[in-house]
């Protein structure tokens, strides 16, 4: 050993105890500092992938949502997706979670990357499919979502959790809260998809076509339905029916509220047609279900499925034009004027009732039959779907807890909200109420406005409603397009329903023969007007109705209404909310 050496251990040795141990806490901390520093530095690496993965999918996802082409552009966000997940699910980042303030940070990042990457990677990729993909797209839909399901709901609550952290720095929250809103609405849907495709067994639903031509609440006339089979994936047409095989005239067995038959009349469960008057696709939804099984079936029905021509126009945007057993096509372009117009001028309905009702079901079958093999665009028939459920024409409803818990407070449910607190809603409805198909024909408008003054809250809705044919045009229409008993003269039932809390102040009309028909019902928790305005070909009515509230906290202002076939945007005026 040298004297060096022989010296130092000699200090050492000499040293007291509490210096040896400082010595050593030092040496640790300056090795903690130095692997601190490497990890900042690794994870500051890591961050820069992630970053330019995000970003890179965000712009991909905008170019997609703009009409860009998805089979270009998902190999690219598959790759970019990929990366900012792999990056972000580094060990070293995971520990640097638990850093005070910064982990917050990195957790929101990590989340929203792995997050894009579950739907691209984990859903979207194997559900578009590539060359080698077997099945119809929804059996790989089902294999997908059972497969991802849990961690999408894992990573969905984590998201939730961490937005709500006072420290991520505004880029970083940003990021979160737009990845949070995407994961917040396909989180539940993906949750329930396993079941709702048949996954754990076969299951059963109603779909129900409502007819735009004699407009209802809820979109229209609902006489026909097809019953519809879904086991692992594979989607089959069961038995349809229609108006003709239905008791009408005897009510089905279905609770419904006291009120609701006042404003709608018996018809509301004793005639199917009517089903839909009621704003509320519960409602409707039961007494469908009922019909069903009491007159059809005694079929275990899983959930009620209701789509209009005006959403089926929409959806061959995504098939193509479909050729139909007539030897016609039918197509976006004229889906609508064919079905809700076209058809009643080929066949006298009270005279030859099976050949229309057979043409909507041969209609029915030959769109179904190509959505169930999956020969659509994935891309368009998304677009369709949700730009159907907000204008109302495409509802759905089942008893089962998870699928209502999914689409709780989504317009697709077709519910009014129950409170003010996110949004405020008014309801206008325009409910055909002789029997007539005019409204191919009616032009309808709704408008609201919110005004808020020291403690009072101020609510005004207006419907108007004009036929622009003449008298002439109108007496020219197939009989079965006239009002069944007043010809070429026309009647509506016009409901207004004020926000919940409120109370009817004012309700006012224009037109020769427009009256109140009711205006101290409530309905849905909230105060209701009925108007009934009668009108000619060349007439223009509209109503008014006006709702007091206290000072509450008042959410956006919105209109709901029927989905119109020559229906205008609601125009809203908002003074209380924000």
């Amino acid at each position: 050993m040298s004297a060096e050496r022989q010296d130092a251990q000699g200090i050492d040795e000499r040293m007291p105890g509490r210096q040896r141990r400082r010595r050593r806490i030092w040496t640790v901390v300056i090795l903690v500092i130095i692997a601190f520093l490497i990890a900042v530095c690794w994870v500051g690496l890591r961050a820069i992938t992630v970053k330019d993965g995000l970003v890179q999918s965000q712009d991909l996802i905008s170019e997609i949502q703009g009409g860009g082409d998805v089979d270009d552009a998902l190999p690219q966000l598959s790759e970019s997706a990929a990366s900012a997940g792999a990056a972000a699910s580094d060990p070293v980042w995971w520990v640097m979670e638990w850093v005070p303030v910064v982990g917050d940070n990195l957790k929101g990042v990590r989340l929203a990357a792995q997050s894009l990457d579950a739907l691209v990677n984990g859903v979207a990729v194997p559900v578009m499919g590539d060359e080698d993909s077997t099945g119809s797209i929804t059996e790989r839909l089902l294999d997908a979502t059972d497969d991802q399901a849990t961690h999408i709901t894992e990573l969905a609550d984590g998201l939730e959790s961490v937005s709500k952290s006072p420290f991520l720095v505004s880029v970083v929250r940003e990021g979160v809260d737009q990845v949070d809103e995407v994961m917040s609405a396909a989180a539940p849907m993906i949750g329930v998809l396993p079941k709702l495709l048949g996954g754990d067994g076969e299951r059963k639903y109603l779909l129900v076509f409502q007819n735009n031509a004699e407009t209802l609440a809820l979109g229209g006339s609902a006489a026909a339905q097809t019953l519809v089979k879904v086991d692992e994936g594979s989607i089959a047409i069961g038995a349809q029916g229609d108006s003709g095989n239905y008791q009408n005239g005897v009510a089905v067995d279905v609770e419904v509220p006291p009120n609701a038959i006042q404003l709608y009349t018996r018809y509301l469960v004793d005639h199917i047609n009517t089903s839909m008057s009621r704003p509320d696709f519960p409602t409707a939804a039961k007494i469908m279900r009922a019909w069903w099984q009491r007159d059809i079936a005694d079929d275990e029905i899983a959930g009620v499925v209701s789509i209009d021509p005006l959403a089926l126009g929409r959806i061959l945007k995504a098939t193509g034009p479909i050729e139909l057993a007539s030897g016609e096509v039918l197509s976006e372009e004229n889906a609508v004027s064919l079905l809700l117009s076209e058809v009643y001028g080929r066949w006298d309905s009270y005279k030859e009732p099976e050949l229309v009702d057979g043409f909507f079901a041969d209609t029915a079958a030959a769109v179904f039959d190509k959505i169930a093999a999956g020969d659509f665009d994935l891309k368009d028939m998304l677009w369709a779907i949700t730009e159907s459920a907000s204008h109302g024409s495409v509802l759905v409803w089942s008893d089962d807890e998870q699928v209502a818990e999914a689409i709780e407070g989504a317009k697709i449910s077709g519910v009014l909200p129950a409170d003010n607190s996110n949004v405020t809603t008014m309801g206008i409805y325009f409910n055909n109420s002789n029997g007539s198909k005019i409204d191919y024909f009616t032009e309808t408008a709704t408008t609201a406005t919110a005004v808020c003054e020291a403690d009072t809250a101020t609510f005004t809705a207006t419907a108007s409603l004009t036929l622009p044919l003449t008298q002439r045009q109108a007496e020219a229409l197939p009989r079965y397009v006239q009002s069944m008993t007043f010809g070429a003269r026309f009647r509506d039932w016009i409901f207004v329903y004020g926000p919940p809390g409120t109370t009817l102040a004012d309700a006012t009309f224009n037109g020769d023969e427009v009256s109140v028909m009711h205006r101290d019902i409530d309905d849905l928790g909230r105060p209701v007007v009925a108007f009934e305005a009668w009108f000619d070909p060349g007439d223009s009515v509209d109503v008014t109705a006006t709702f007091v509230g206290g000072d509450d906290d008042y959410g956006p202002l919105e209109v709901r209404t029927n989905p119109m076939v020559r229906g205008a945007k609601p125009v809203v005026t908002d003074g209380c909310s924000g």
